[in-house]
């Protein structure tokens, strides 16, 4: 294929729940119900691999490649609602959430086109008379994005939309799980790219499996590996292109807490950490999996919180009252089990929630346990599912403390009205993640700010800020526009 990957990958069929030797006839497509799906140019047979035709254009102005960008960005909001219903029935999220994640891709489009005209290094002062000294930045070439099931579409946004302004191309691997999403997404990209005369291959697409992301980790023509998804495999991408001393960017797990104060406002700390721990069941890298509580207010939040949770609408993430949806795969719902286990061995005891749901579908309970230290085995392991360990502190040295000790660095929070508090958190001696917030949510980032945390969260920033640095490269340019040769440090050399 055209960007050197030429993977055989066959076709993302629209069978889900049927067998699937089943007649053409039981495809949800050709259901009423679901005629929607042909809006995103898909079918009963999908091919799983895009890469347009090559071609040349030579160099684009990042400005004009903003312009793409922007009307990638429209093409989305069209069809944005019929998109999020698609994220909805292949991940599993409630359906707001399916039409928000599109809305995110959007927001990022929107971002890119402004930073277009922006991007750009400094012109520094030389000790040299007659010398500019100036940074230029150029794109690295083709970013290989890899992705998770549990943001389908976001995620590639981030990426996309900031690595094209920067000049690059883009191939993209999405979930094995989620392959209809990837298929549609590209179908929108590629009818902008060709309704401007550009090569579809700007935007390649190939479903696949961790076959594909090995080959594209190891694969020179890669110049930087953007990777979503879990800790153990973002280790072995980040080894395998570290070997061939390319580029990567990771966004792997999370261990996030929320560390409610004695002074708290109740009022806002049950809200967001309802939100934070059940929404898309749990599947968030960013999903509140710590609840670190003062001894003082312990008992009155846990009470609240575990009320709260069994007032949460569970059901058909179509539904729009619904709040909490399904698992992505039976195999989260064993994972569920097996986490639920081990803290009750540990000495956890489960206030709320921890029995699989009798219904079809992947559906297990919101969970909160209660009593585990805070250093048993099971707190300090990222379960990608909806259980809440509540833990009871005394001191802020030691809640700070507890939330630095795991192994991850994404998102933390806490909850306090003392403002040298709040300036010791976002302080060295703080919070060590990523993102640090206050009296908000680990969960729900915008995209204005870089995105991405320390440790074995991978060290990557995606989407706002000065994340576009990580989609260029840089060089140091000494201009000398006199007669003279002045070396720098005033070295003589005659």
């Amino acid at each position: 294929s055209g960007t050197g990957v030429g993977f055989a990958c066959k076709h993302a069929v629209l069978t889900f729940n049927f067998q699937q030797s089943a007649a053409m006839s039981t495809l949800l497509i050709n259901e009423p119900k679901y005629a929607w799906l042909k809006e995103l140019g898909l079918s009963e047979d999908n091919d799983g691999v895009y890469n347009g035709t090559w071609g040349g254009k030579g160099e684009i102005p990042a400005p004009k490649r903003g312009e793409i960008v922007r009307q990638i960005g429209d093409a989305l909001r069209k069809k944005i609602k019929v998109l999020g219903s698609l994220v909805s029935l292949e991940m599993g999220k409630i359906y707001v959430e399916g039409v928000g994640e599109v809305q995110e891709y959007v927001d990022v489009c929107d971002y890119a086109v402004g930073l277009s005209r922006m991007i750009g290094g400094p012109v520094l002062p030389s000790e040299r008379p007659g010398h500019a000294l100036i940074e230029m930045w150029n794109p690295v070439g083709l970013v290989g994005i890899i992705t998770a099931f549990n943001f389908p579409v976001a995620v590639y946004g981030w990426n996309n939309a900031i690595a094209l302004i920067c000049g690059n191309v883009c191939l993209w691997k999405g979930a094995p799980t989620t392959p209809l999403t990837s298929v549609a997404v590209t179908k929108i990209v590629a009818e902008v790219l060709e309704q401007n005369n550009l090569p579809g291959a700007i935007c390649s697409m190939t479903c696949g499996g961790a076959d594909i992301g090995t080959a594209m980790s190891k694969d020179e023509r890669v110049d930087l590996v953007s990777f979503t998804g879990s800790t153990h495999v973002g280790k072995m991408v980040a080894m395998t292109v570290q070997e061939r001393f390319g580029r990567n960017l990771l966004e792997l797990g999370g261990n996030n807490a929320i560390i409610v104060f004695e002074d708290a406002d109740l009022s806002l700390v049950v809200p967001s950490a309802v939100f934070a721990s059940v929404g898309t069941a749990g599947q968030r890298c960013t999903t509140t999996r710590r609840l670190m509580l003062h001894e003082s207010v312990h008992d009155v939040v846990v009470e609240r919180v575990a009320k709260a949770y069994k007032q949460v609408r569970i059901g058909d993430p179509w539904d729009p009252s619904t709040l909490y949806g399904p698992l992505h795969t039976q195999q989260a719902v064993d994972q569920y089990l097996a986490a639920i286990n081990q803290a009750k061995q540990q000495g956890g005891t489960v206030v709320c929630g921890g029995k699989v749901m009798d219904r079809p579908g992947n559906y297990v309970e919101p969970t909160i346990i209660t009593g585990l230290p805070h250093d048993a085995p099971i707190v300090h392991t990222e379960t990608f599912v909806p259980i809440l360990y509540v833990l009871k502190f005394k001191t802020e040295e030691e809640a700070f403390a507890w939330n630095n000790e795991v192994k991850q660095g994404l998102s933390s929070s806490i909850f306090t009205k003392d403002m040298g508090r709040v300036f010791r958190w976002l302080g060295p001696k703080g919070s060590d993640c990523g993102i640090v917030n206050v009296n908000i949510p680990t969960s729900g980032a915008e995209i204005g700010g870089a995105f991405g945390g320390e440790k074995h969260t991978g060290g990557g920033r995606e989407s706002g800020s000065d994340s576009w640095k990580q989609y260029m490269r840089r060089s140091t340019c000494t201009i000398n526009y006199s007669k003279d040769l002045p070396l720098a440090q005033g070295i003589k050399f005659e």
